[in-house]
């Protein structure tokens, strides 16, 4: 099944392309509904992928570093596009498609082998969810980071940033909760496969790290409001964390005997 996501990934790169060239250029009505329906078509288009690779692997398509990227580019454009409806910034949806898009042609550019089989230790309950509330959490927080590029864009230009920072703060909420619930699932999980809660392996422990560095961010957004530049570089730092907690361990050495290290 791996072999037609070229097909899915065309359809969605080619719709969600004109689509960002749509919402960046938004001059009527026409347009505007038009960006809409092209971005919800390369939605479609990946949703179905999505679906199709599940029933063909059997699993979950949530073991391989390519298929956590499936569902980044899924739930990136899924909650720019809510927040684009609820709130009416076609500049949140164009940031969101195009980071959408950037994973989707890392998927397209570095194809994966996908092995129907699971090992002993992701046959559990918490899998799918551990790993969702967690890809969930990285879109929130990815769309954070977005926020924060477009604070250092209008901070640049000397336009006040407060709204933006703010606005971006309810995103970092969101995707902190998620981000705690995953650290939760996956402790109880470890506790399920391995007999205990925590044991700092190289993942768990920049699990903690990047949680601990939100945790930070919020402390001083609320305590130093005032410091909006250190708020905006503190975003952009913490997206880098995060990178590295969910696919840049796969590189550090300590790391290579890591039951987390996509495979």
């Amino acid at each position: 099944m791996w072999y037609y996501f070229e097909i899915f990934a065309l359809i969605s790169v080619i719709m969600w392309s004109v689509a960002l060239v749509f919402t960046v250029w938004q001059k009527s009505k026409t347009i505007k509904l038009i960006s809409e329906v092209l971005s919800l078509g390369g939605f479609i288009s990946l949703l179905v992928f999505i679906i199709l690779l599940w029933i063909n692997l059997d699993r979950p398509p949530m073991r391989t570093l390519g298929e956590t990227r499936l569902w980044y580019s899924f739930f990136l454009f899924l909650i720019g596009y809510v927040v684009y409806k609820r709130w009416n910034y076609p500049w949140f949806l164009s940031y969101s498609l195009f980071l959408a898009l950037v994973f989707i042609v890392l998927n397209w550019l570095k194809p994966e082998a996908h092995s129907t089989t699971l090992m002993p230790a992701l046959q559990s309950i918490w899998f799918v969810p551990h790993v969702i509330v967690y890809m969930i959490a990285y879109a929130f927080l990815g769309v954070s980071s977005l926020i924060g590029f477009k604070a250092l864009v209008e901070h640049s230009k000397g336009r006040p940033v407060k709204l933006l920072l703010d606005f971006g703060d309810n995103i970092v909420y969101l995707g902190f909760g998620f981000l705690t619930l995953g650290l939760v699932f996956g402790a109880l999980w470890a506790k399920e496969a391995w007999g205990h809660y925590w044991t700092w392996d190289p993942k768990e422990t920049w699990a903690f790290i990047s949680w601990a560095v939100y945790m930070i961010y919020m402390h001083m957004r609320y305590h130093r409001p005032q410091k909006e530049t250190f708020h905006i570089r503190m975003l952009a730092f913490a997206f880098i964390i995060l990178l590295i907690a969910w696919f840049g361990i796969n590189y550090l050495p300590a790391a290579q005997t890591s039951v987390h290290v996509y495979s």
